[in-house]
Formats: structure tokens, C-alpha cells, sequence
């Protein structure tokens, strides 16, 4: 059993969150059947692919990560 805190946040058993595979930043929902609610997992949801396309440019993905680590420039002497 869990308790509610104050700002009305629950912990989900380890055992429910291996279960389910709930990770930090998966959408949850509830689900209402006749007189209980059901917790319930977007599985349409992808943590990774919701973020994919939200830096925008013209760069590819591999070519952004040589020019952040500094692949490729010259070493100045």
C-alpha cells in the first residue's frame, strides 16, 4: 500500500515498476471501469522518440556530435 503525500504523489512498488518497465520520464495514466481506477502505461509513448527531432538544423546527428566533441579541427600550435 502507498500513501499519498502532500502534494498528492504516490510511489509505485519496485516490484510494479520492474513489472510494467516504468522508468523515470514514461507517461502514466488512469483508467476508470465501473467503481476503481487502473494505473496504465501510454504505450505509445517512447521517452527516446519523443524527444527525437527537437533540435532542429540542417547538421545530421553524427556530424553534431564530431563538432561538439571537436572531431576533425585542427590542433592549434
Amino acid at each position: 500500500m502507498s500513501k499519498v503525500t502532500a502534494k498528492f504523489q504516490i510511489t509505485i512498488p519496485s516490484e510494479v515498476r520492474t513489472e510494467m518497465n516504468i522508468m523515470p520520464g514514461v507517461e502514466m495514466g488512469f483508467k476508470k471501469e465501473k467503481n476503481r481506477y487502473y494505473l496504465t502505461k501510454n504505450p505509445r509513448v517512447n521517452p527516446i522518440e519523443k524527444w527525437r527531432g527537437a533540435i532542429k538544423g540542417k547538421m545530421r546527428s553524427d556530424e553534431m556530435m564530431k563538432n561538439m566533441r571537436g572531431y576533425g579541427i585542427e590542433s592549434i600550435d
